[in-house]
């Protein structure tokens, strides 16, 4: 089980620093970190750090195998992170939809995507056991 105190690490592309900091700032996070080749954000209490590497970025975005985001405990959470990306105008890969209905497994989920093609998921779990 996750020790809440720790957190997870992740590295991703991303084209433009500025581009990428005025986003995820846009989505809620910080900035906790810059540096001349890459950010780091807190995102949601977790680590993601967004390095300068334009050749990287993907050209044509695909939901898999790659993308990350966060699943929310409480329906709430999960609903304002969608109104705050409607009402900023963040842009959506995939509008939210519901996976695996009628089945224990049942979510919500939306895509948005960065400035550099990265593609983030945000998803509820009607189930809470199913978080896992």
């Amino acid at each position: 089980m996750r020790d809440p105190a720790n957190a997870f690490h992740l590295a991703i592309p991303c084209a433009e620093l500025e581009q990428t900091a005025s986003f995820y700032t846009q989505l809620g996070c910080s900035v906790a970190r810059r540096y001349q080749d890459r950010i780091t954000i807190d995102f949601f209490g977790d680590q993601l750090v967004c390095h300068l590497a334009p050749d990287d970025v993907a050209p044509e975005p695909k939901m898999y195998p790659r993308h990350f985001g966060i699943t929310f405990r409480q329906r709430d959470d999960y609903e304002n992170i969608l109104l705050r990306a409607r009402s900023r105008g963040i842009p959506f890969f995939r509008q939210p939809f519901v996976r695996f209905s009628g089945q224990p497994e049942q979510h919500t989920t939306f895509f948005l995507l960065d400035p550099s093609n990265n593609l983030l998921e945000f998803k509820f779990y009607e189930h809470l056991a199913m978080m896992i």
